[in-house]
């Protein structure tokens, strides 16, 4: 079995991103790791320049600014690394810069490829996902956060990121048929520095607007916003070790508290913690029982 690993990254260094912990995470489970490294202003190709080369293909992409609104110059960026993998290879990871995978996971990852490489009815992997908000201490645990999604797919290029690069489709709009397994993505795209995070979030929020990002004062991004919060407590990846113990801010949130719309949000989040139910959710695939 040969696995090709992909992902793209600009400006991640500057922006706040454990784009380096996510590629050392992929390096054990993949024969070769594609990285799309775009117009960056910082030392993010340096950083990527560092990694063990054995495994590493780099290719280098210049963004589309007019492809910005609604996040479709992601998609775009992911395909380009999708599109630069092997022929030969029977799945493709993709990791995003801000995605790490636990090395407990390796074995249950390994076993499921192994397991439907040649069963012509699974597209893809569907994963589990601990969202971080705020600290590493903290998960995300409201509705708003999306439980599951593809992250090793079917080495196929008519396969390809959907919308802002979330998942995949088939190149003709259609899902994908997918397992789930029992492993999770660590998603930190929530966790940083306040003021490191503002300045991300200003940046991101142009790929979506369309609008040139704001340039002035720095400032601190307000974490106080988020409806549900849990406390994490499980073991990060080991190559976030030295990432969790430099968490020096305190967001001053209480974690008890719950900051709901309306009862509506309220009852669907009761539904989910006590049955598991999500009603009227979105699902960006066709889960094979």
């Amino acid at each position: 079995m040969k696995v090709a690993g992909f992902s793209f990254v600009r400006n991640g260094v500057k922006y706040g991103y454990p784009f380096k912990q996510s590629i050392l995470s992929v390096l054990p489970l993949v024969d070769i790791f594609v990285i799309n490294l775009g117009n960056s202003e910082d030392e993010t190709n340096k950083v990527v320049d560092s990694l063990p080369p054995e495994k590493i293909k780099k290719i280098y992409s210049v963004w589309d600014e007019s492809l910005k609104t609604g996040g479709k110059v992601l998609a775009v960026e992911t395909n380009k690394a999708l599109d630069a993998t092997p022929e030969d290879a029977d799945w493709l990871f993709y990791i995003q810069g801000d995605e790490v995978i636990h090395e407990n996971d390796y074995d249950e990852i390994r076993s499921q490829m192994l397991r439907y490489k040649d069963d012509v009815e699974i597209d893809g992997l569907l994963f589990r996902y601990f969202h971080f908000y705020g600290s590493y201490n903290w998960l995300g645990d409201g509705r708003s956060w999306y439980p599951f999604e593809i992250r090793v797919i079917k080495n196929n290029k008519a396969i390809r990121s959907y919308k802002d690069a979330q998942g995949f489709r088939w190149e003709h709009d259609k899902k994908l048929k997918v397992k789930l397994i029992n492993s999770h993505i660590y998603h930190y795209g929530w966790v940083r520095n306040p003021v490191v995070m503002s300045r991300k979030q200003k940046a991101f929020g142009s790929l979506y607007s369309g609008k040139k990002a704001e340039v002035g004062v720095e400032e601190s991004f307000d974490y106080s916003g988020i409806d549900s919060l849990a406390h994490f407590d499980g073991t990060h990846p080991k190559v976030m070790q030295q990432l969790v113990a430099a968490e020096t801010w305190n967001v001053g949130r209480n974690i008890a508290e719950k900051k709901f719309k309306n009862l509506k949000h309220k009852l669907y989040y009761f539904l989910d913690k006590k049955f598991g139910w999500r009603p009227f959710s979105y699902k960006n695939y066709k889960l094979i029982r």
